[in-house]
């Protein structure tokens, strides 16, 4: 019989895809700080918090497989967070006007019961169309992407800022990278289907 999956996070948006594959998990939080260590690049600072967001639940839930994920957006070699008012979300959105920003999501399935951890970090580009300021205080006033990092939401309008996207699994670029989820379930013998 498979372990019972806990999700370490309470991200909306990544609860709302992990029921793609199953609704049977409960959802806790973390409670890790996110502060990227000094000279830290995104790649190694989403690997990082994934891992430590798995193993921060390990005594909560002895026996469960435990999922930590964990998304830093990197322009250039600057960090990109969530913008959380709608100024800053013109500023990032106008900043990547015809720009690419890459999106590092890190992924860890932790099994408590025997303290083995599987992690990766997956990562997906988004090339920006040139963007008037116009258009952008209409998506921001029509969406509200303010708890999003880089300001929008790839699964709604945000996709009209988009001249292409490319990477191995779309589902990354929203917060958990489900295929290779399904992976490591598959290594842990739990079988979606």
């Amino acid at each position: 019989m498979s372990l019972p999956l806990v999700l370490a996070s309470t991200s909306i948006f990544r609860r709302e895809l992990l029921t793609r594959l199953t609704t049977d998990f409960s959802q806790d939080s973390p409670n890790v700080d996110e502060s990227p260590l000094v000279n830290e690049s995104a790649p190694q600072l989403a690997a990082r918090l994934a891992i430590a967001k798995a193993q921060a639940l390990n005594f909560q839930y002895p026996h469960h497989l435990i999922i930590g994920s964990d998304q830093v957006a990197s322009f250039g070699q600057q960090l990109i967070g969530k913008p959380y008012t709608h100024e800053n979300a013109v500023q990032q959105l106008l900043s990547f006007s015809g720009q690419r920003v890459d999106f590092y999501t890190g992924l860890c399935l932790f099994n408590s019961e025997t303290q083995q951890a599987q992690s990766c970090v997956d990562v997906f580009s988004v090339f920006f169309r040139v963007l008037t300021p116009q258009q952008i205080e209409t998506y921001l006033l029509k969406e509200q992407p303010y708890q999003c990092a880089g300001s929008f939401k790839s699964e709604g309008l945000g996709i009209c800022l988009f001249e292409k996207m490319q990477g191995n699994d779309p589902s990354s670029l929203i917060g958990l990278p489900l295929i290779q989820l399904v992976s490591f379930l598959q290594n842990e013998n739990y079988h979606l289907i």
